[in-house]
């Protein structure tokens, strides 16, 4: 697993002309759940956001590994910008047409196998996804290993093509050469995000590419639980910093 990375004080961010943020969905802005499906946007959330992003101009977007269609339904016209399936697709502004990254096409066989998989180990729940899938294993915790040997198995033989992310529970296979630090960097270039200083914060390793990217650009990059004990107590900072005066952004 990677390093995370040193992260800067919660306590000085740059105002709100100079910020904008791009913030991971599950784990980070909902509560994680037993199905991606079952996930709850707590009351008040949708509200903060949008506050938010009137304060920062806009410059409010969402980096998940969700598809873009699945932020829409849990948060709609709330993020200006918000790329999917870990930067694979990128709405830079609402309205707009996605972007998608030219990927290899997932082989059939492991599509095949993934559902034999789940069969032979009831609780693993598969995740099909445009350029992946994700192999679920919350609900079989004794099949973690097993399924991410398989996983190591299938990318290998692609040379390069395919890597297999950890995530919590969960084993995801994706294309190689794009993450959330790629997202993060693409974000960025455009209005009115472009100039700014990201704030990128994430609960999982596979938003530790998003936080290196967002420091490199000058900003900051929050985890939970190590800068927020929980997604609730993250909120409610989201809330002061929505509701609070430009004096409560340090900068």
């Amino acid at each position: 697993m990677s390093k995370t990375p040193s992260l800067p004080s919660l306590d000085r961010l740059p105002p709100p002309a100079r910020a904008a943020f791009l913030l991971d969905f599950d784990g980070t802005l909902v509560d994680i759940a037993p199905t991606p499906e079952s996930v709850v946007v707590a009351p008040g959330l949708r509200d903060t956001l949008r506050r938010l992003r009137d304060k920062c101009g806009n410059a409010l977007a969402v980096i998940s590994g969700r598809p873009i269609e699945q932020i829409d339904h849990f948060l709609p016209d709330v993020p200006y910008a918000v790329a999917g399936e870990h930067g694979i697709a990128i709405r830079h502004a609402p309205g707009q047409p996605i972007e998608r990254a030219a990927l290899p096409p997932v082989p059939k066989a492991w599509m095949d196998e993934a559902e034999r998989l789940a069969t032979a180990h009831p609780g693993v729940r598969i995740e099909h996804k445009k350029a992946g899938l994700v192999l679920h294993y919350r609900g079989a915790p004794d099949a973690g290993p097993a399924l991410g040997r398989i996983a190591d198995e299938w990318v290998d033989a692609t040379h390069g093509a395919f890597h297999v992310q950890a995530a919590k529970m969960a084993w995801e296979i994706r294309p190689a050469g794009i993450d959330k630090g790629h997202a993060v960097e693409a974000v960025m270039k455009s209005a009115p995000f472009a100039g700014r200083l990201p704030i990128f914060v994430g609960d999982d390793v596979t938003d530790e590419d998003g936080m290196r990217a967002a420091v490199g650009l000058g900003g900051a990059g929050f985890r939970i639980p190590h800068d927020f004990p929980d997604p609730a107590a993250f909120r409610a900072w989201l809330a002061m910093l929505a509701q609070g005066g430009d004096g409560a952004w340090g900068g």
